[in-house]
């Protein structure tokens, strides 16, 4: 097993992606990113003034259902360029267990205290298991940058802790597109720990808001570094059938989405020291993301490192390939 990695945090001006943001135009007061006191079930963080990232940290309420549902694991929402509604998914909808920007793996084995192997759930969180948010280790903003980092502990099949995380983001703007660099170190507290699961229900993903299945998926197209922009509605997906250099170990893939009279795009960009090989997925109600096997002890934990850059707009080939190029250096 290789030896536990060092956590890769690179700025957007570390690798020349700065240029002027919107938020320098005419009549923008410069205030930077300033984190809200945190509510109950969720923390805001704005930039010059309007609101920007929300990271939800809800406590689970087993008494229902629907109260488990909207509780059982925690993730970050983008908000729109005004700041004024989000464009990524919330609870509910179209598969209630996409949400935003979120890490987990519908199959996580492992061992427990009796020796028993046992598979968790901590993508859908079914069962028992669930993800929740612990403490915040670190919490800091200035005009160009915030970081965040919390502790998630993982529940296996019985509902007991079966590994710990430290999630940390970091958001900047390179010019008017939102960069997100996202680093993960699970540590487990039991033996024979795997992550394992599909591209369809594991790793580390995004999701469009629920109105895009609804009201927009035919407008939703892909990028990737091959075979260039594809056909709206049309997906492409890792299967066994299917192991080739399109849906394998991509560097990056780009999502566009519609979503009322505007335009997003998500470049996923990856690092060749997370696991491999990573199987990619796509759909067109805008859920894309991959995923992979990892086998991982307290001695050795999972170390993944990924960036988002997230545009009002389109990208197109060219640009994905120089913003990858940029990252990897």
């Amino acid at each position: 097993m290789k030896k536990a990695r060092k956590w890769v945090a690179i700025t957007a001006c570390a690798i020349g992606l700065t240029g002027v943001s919107w938020a320098q135009q005419e009549g923008a007061i410069p205030k930077g990113f300033e984190w809200a006191e945190a509510e109950a079930d969720h923390t805001d963080l704005f930039f010059n003034g309007r609101r920007a990232i929300r990271y939800m940290h809800p406590t689970l309420d087993g008494s229902s259902k629907k109260s488990r549902q909207a509780t059982y694991k925690p993730f970050h929402m983008v908000y729109d360029w005004e700041g004024r509604d989000v464009i990524t998914k919330g609870v509910g909808g179209k598969f209630t267990h996409h949400r935003g920007i979120y890490y987990g793996f519908s199959k996580t084995k492992y061992k427990d205290v009796d020796g028993k192997a046992r598979v968790a759930d901590t993508w859908h969180c079914g069962g028992r298991a669930y993800q929740s948010h612990e403490e915040v280790l670190q919490q800091r903003a200035s005009m160009t940058e915030a970081v965040q980092t919390v502790r998630i502990d993982w529940h296996g099949v019985d509902g007991s802790v079966i590994a710990i995380e430290e999630r940390r983001l970091a958001f900047s703007y390179a010019g008017d597109d939102l960069v997100v660099d996202f680093n993960s170190r699970l540590t487990p507290k039991v033996a024979d720990f795997v992550v394992d699961g599909d591209p369809q229900h594991a790793g580390f993903q995004y999701r469009a808001h629920n109105d895009v299945s609804e009201k927009y998926s035919g407008q939703t197209y892909y990028i990737r570094p091959k075979t260039g922009k594809a056909a709206p509605g049309a997906t492409i997906n890792w299967s066994g059938k299917n192991d080739t250099e399109a849906t394998r170990d991509l560097p990056w893939k780009a999502m566009s989405y519609q979503l009322g009279d505007a335009r997003y795009s998500v470049l996923y960009l990856d690092r060749p020291t997370n696991p491999k090989p990573a199987r990619f997925s796509e759909r067109n109600y805008g859920r894309f993301g991959s995923y992979f096997v990892a086998g991982i002890t307290a001695e050795e934990p999972l170390d993944v490192t990924y960036r988002l850059v997230i545009r009002k707009g389109e990208y197109t080939p060219q640009e994905c390939e120089k913003i990858s190029q940029s990252y990897l250096r």
